[in-house]
Order: C-alpha cells, then structure tokens, then sequence
C-alpha cells in the first residue's frame, strides 16, 4: 500500500529526512535556517539579494544572531546551504516564508513580497508539502491571499499540500532568547496541517503552542505587538504631560515599578524603530475596516508615537535657543545611535533616521555616530540619506557639534567624554542620568 502525502510527510520530519526550505534570509529567516539544521533537517535558505547568497557561501554571517562559527558548522555537515535558485523549491518538504510585509506610504499592507514569493512556490507546488507564512500580516492572510494563489495549481489545501502559519518572535540583541527557545505559536489549515506543524516546529524549538486557526495565530503576533506599541504611546505622552509640569518621566516610572503587582513599567524614547511595533498594529486597522469596526485607540497610539521625532527635535531647537542662543536652523547636530535598540545593527524603522530628516528640513545639519553601523544603507523610506558614514567621537569632533542627541544608547559609548565635551545634550534615553552623570548642560527629552 502506499502511503498518503501525509503519512509521507509525517515520517519524513519524524525521522529529520524532511528537507526544509526557508525564504527570506533576513532577520527571521537565517537564524530559523540555522536552527533547523541544528535540529537535524537539511535546509536550504533562499534569498533575492545575492550579497547575502555570496556573504554565506563565503561563511559571513551579516545577523547577530547566527554568527560565523554556527554558519560553518551547518554548512560543513551539509545541513545548509544557500541559492537565488527558487527552481530548488521544488526538492524542498516544508517551505517556511519570512519575507517583509512592509506598509505603503498610506499605511496600508504591502503584501507584494508574500504574493510573489507564493507565486514562486506555486510554480513548483507537489503533493506532500507543507508551506509556512512566518511574516506578520493581518488576519486572514495566510488562507485568504497565500492559499489561494497556491491552489490556483489545482492542488488543494489539507488534501494534497498542507498550508500553515507561524509568528516570528525574534527579539535581536536579546541574550536571554533565540530562536530555539522563544515558544512558537503555530497553527495550520485543517487538524492534519496543524499537526504537521506541530510536529515540525517541535523538532527545532523547546516549546511549541498550538492554536485553533491561522487566523487566531495571526492575531496573536498583531496583539502581541500592539500591546507594546500602545502601552509605549501611553508613557510617551505622559513624558510630554508632565514635562509641562516640572515632573520626571523617567523617576515617575522607577518609583511605580516598585508595585509588585498590577503594573508593567514601558519607557518612553524619539520614537518606535524595528519592524514589528511601528508597523503591524496599522495591519489591523487596515483590516477592520472590512467590519466597519474603529480602531480609534490604535490608530491614536500611532499617531502619538510617530510625532516623538518631531517633539524631540522641538525640544532640541528650545534647548539650543534658550541655552545656546542659537537657531536650529544655523547649528551642527550628533545623533548618537542609528539603531532602533541599542546593541545592534538594525536600523528598520529607526526614528534616528526621521530625526535626521527632521533636523536638516528646519535648516540644520544631523550626522550620526553608531559602532554598529558604519554607514547608512539602502532604505525604503529614507533613500537621501544613502552612504552616510558614522563620525568619530573624538573630543575635537565633538567639540565642533552645537548639541549632542542621544536616539540609542549603546552600551558601548563613553558617556562620560560625552558630557565633558558637548556643550549641549539633549537625552532621550535617560541613560547620563542611569548612570548618575549629571550637568546643566543635559536636557531630557
């Protein structure tokens, strides 16, 4: 007799003979390739950029979280390996997307990277596989947009290929966290998707936890990040609420964390970097307008947390006009950290990048200092500031700036030369203050 796709599949990734593919060699793709070749299933990571494809044949890894030691390891048991090649789908059991979902410039999905990597995967659809969607989107995608490209074929969902969706939860420069033993909510289209998914992800990751639909595992991710995304917009308002009023944000949160229940502290900061929190709280309001249903408390908690780069630079131009007795207009700018986190090079959705901008409309110059970012790359949004390089923080280059404004606060940074040698700092981290450098010259923000 012979066996059914999905008895075929089931004892392939029982016994780890189910080839993976991953596409998407990002932030969430390459450490999710690497740890399932750790778990034993050969895996081949396929990526549009062929600079990466060159960087990992070459044993370069350009994520923190995979360095070049693990990359190797993989690579050399001929568990990894990568391609452009999207014609090697084909040999591949389980197909794990993780490509952007970005927003258009009215806040809407930007899906164009799901859909044309779908329609890649339909050109070499079989029986027997099992297609993942990592990307965060909005509820309804993975069945409604993913699956029906794929079925376009004339195969079917649940009876030919299976089809399921599983959120990212990557946290970079977390060392408490990987990818391994971050719990993974999974979910699938039918009971027999989602045991397959189950089985799947339980091999490489210590906690699986299933849900009830590809929809609920999709609400979950979006959920999960507007609750940050909401909660942040809160204490930044409050930071400008009781500036007005003499208070400090920052002592006003240290003294109510010592509550040992009913309170969960958030800081306020220039504005909300990273791909997830600036971004996927909008996938929802986009989609609920389908219902007719307002996300007013939503939508607010974004439009708060997009206008902190313009507060930041008001209270900038203030400081430089009252202390310095000089427009913004005719002064010299450092913005300390490019990353949207500190410790890390990713600068996705980074407010310092807006902050730049911001500075240089009003008629001022903005450079940056960054250790783990020495020049601006290519960026959707912010395509004018393309090649700009980090500047030295040598007492002299410092010297020469009217203001200083810490955007990210790198541990790696010597603060204490800081507030020697700026004649201005505005601190929209509190960091001087965490670690008790005080002076007129340092303003929060």
């Amino acid at each position: 007799m012979t066996s059914s796709p999905y008895e075929n599949l089931s004892g392939k990734i029982a016994t780890r003979k189910a080839h993976a593919g991953v596409i998407g060699l990002g932030y969430v793709g390459l450490p999710l390739a690497i740890t399932l070749a750790r778990s034993g299933f050969a895996v081949t990571g396929f990526d549009i950029d062929p600079g990466k494809i060159v960087a990992l044949d070459a044993g370069r890894s350009y994520i923190e979280a995979v360095n070049d030691e693990a990359l190797a390891n993989e690579a050399k048991a001929g568990r990894f390996h990568s391609t452009s090649d999207f014609a090697q789908l084909a040999t591949c059991d389980v197909i794990v997307i993780c490509v952007p979902t970005p927003l258009t410039k009215h806040r809407d999905p930007d899906l164009s990277f799901v859909e044309a990597t779908s329609r890649s995967i339909a050109a070499t659809l079989r029986p027997g596989q099992l297609i993942v969607l990592e990307s965060t989107t909005y509820p309804g995608t993975t069945d409604d947009v993913v699956k029906t490209i794929l079925e376009e074929t004339g195969l079917k969902s649940g009876i030919d290929f299976y089809l399921g969706f599983s959120p990212e939860r990557e946290d970079p420069g977390n060392r408490d966290f990987h990818t391994a033993t971050i719990p993974k909510i999974v979910a699938g289209d039918g009971e027999a998707a989602r045991n397959l998914m189950q089985a799947f992800y339980g091999a490489a990751v210590k906690t699986v936890v299933p849900v009830s639909s590809n929809a609920t595992a999709e609400a979950v991710k979006l959920t999960e990040n507007i609750f940050r995304s909401v909660n942040i917009a809160l204490v930044n308002e409050l930071k400008v609420v009781y500036a007005a009023m003499g208070i400090d944000i920052w002592e006003v949160i240290e003294a109510a964390k010592t509550k040992p229940f009913g309170y969960m502290p958030f800081y306020p900061g220039p504005g909300l970097g990273g791909h997830c929190i600036p971004i996927d709280p909008f996938y929802l309001t986009w989609k609920s307008r389908e219902y007719e249903l307002p996300t007013r408390f939503i939508e607010l908690a974004g439009e708060i947390n997009s206008a902190m780069p313009r507060y930041v630079v008001s209270s900038l131009a203030e400081a430089l006009d009252v202390r310095a007795g000089k427009a913004l207009s005719r002064s010299r700018v450092l913005i300390i950290g490019l990353a949207y986190k500190k410790n890390v090079p990713d600068i996705r959705e980074s407010p310092s990048l807006r902050l730049i901008e911001i500075i240089e409309e009003r008629g001022g110059r903005a450079d940056y200092h960054d250790p783990f970012v020495a020049e601006i790359p290519t960026t959707r949004e912010h395509m004018t500031l393309k090649g700009r390089k980090s500047e030295d923080l040598t007492e002299a280059n410092v010297r020469s700036y009217d203001a200083v404004l810490i955007s990210t606060d790198h541990d790696g940074i010597d603060y204490a030369a800081l507030g020697r040698w700026a004649p201005l700092i505005i601190d929209t981290r509190n960091i001087f203050a965490k670690l008790g450098l005080m002076g007129k010259h340092i303003v929060k923000s």
